[in-house]
């Protein structure tokens, strides 16, 4: 459930951020090399200095923690990493080319936190790799092995795709699970 915030007052009062604050504080004691109440005040004083003077912008990244979706997609993760391994190793040790294609995978959800983490989660298993990903369009270019085979390239696809709804279920918002589940996108030729 969202609401909106209005602003009756033109001009808006800025509350550090304590969590910012607390970091420039760190910085601060770090620069200095060394820890002591008078850094730690002087820190303190600089960063709500900082941190009144220059604003930042609010940033609403989109995330939300799903623990049973973070299970799911961490246990995904482990399977895939095994058998994907499994899979490398056979085609390492077989004979043989292997016709490797770059092939264009749509993705359903339009965040960027969603693009981006599905494309890491990709690229963390053995033989996925993420080449390119395009934001504008949503879509991820991933390298493919064994692309003479059209079940490889499409249950690479399926892969993606699967990945992509496991990483909505543990991060993403309502709006992103949705899209996620939706059916994939069309015209999705290598």
């Amino acid at each position: 459930m969202s609401h909106t915030v209005r602003n009756r007052s033109p001009r808006r009062r800025h509350v550090p951020d304590p969590p910012l604050v607390a970091w420039l504080t760190v910085i601060w004691v770090l620069l200095w090399g060394t820890l002591s109440w008078g850094n730690v005040v002087n820190g303190v004083i600089v960063a709500l200095c900082v941190s009144l003077a220059f604003p930042l912008p609010a940033v609403e990244l989109g995330l939300r923690l799903h623990p049973l979706g973070i299970l799911r997609l961490l246990g995904y993760l482990l399977y895939d990493m095994v058998s994907s391994s499994v899979e490398v190793t056979r085609q390492i040790q077989a004979r043989g080319p292997y016709p490797a294609a770059v092939v264009a995978v749509p993705l359903r959800c339009r965040s960027d936190l969603m693009l981006t983490a599905t494309a890491v989660a990709v690229s963390n298993v053995p033989g996925g790799s993420v080449i390119e990903v395009r934001r504008a369009t949503s879509t991820v270019f991933l390298h493919v092995l064994d692309a003479d085979d059209p079940g490889a390239v499409e249950r690479a696809r399926r892969s993606v795709w699967r990945m992509e709804e496991l990483v909505a279920g543990a991060f993403g918002t309502a709006a992103d699970i949705a899209r996620a589940r939706g059916p994939v996108p069309e015209g999705n030729g290598p």
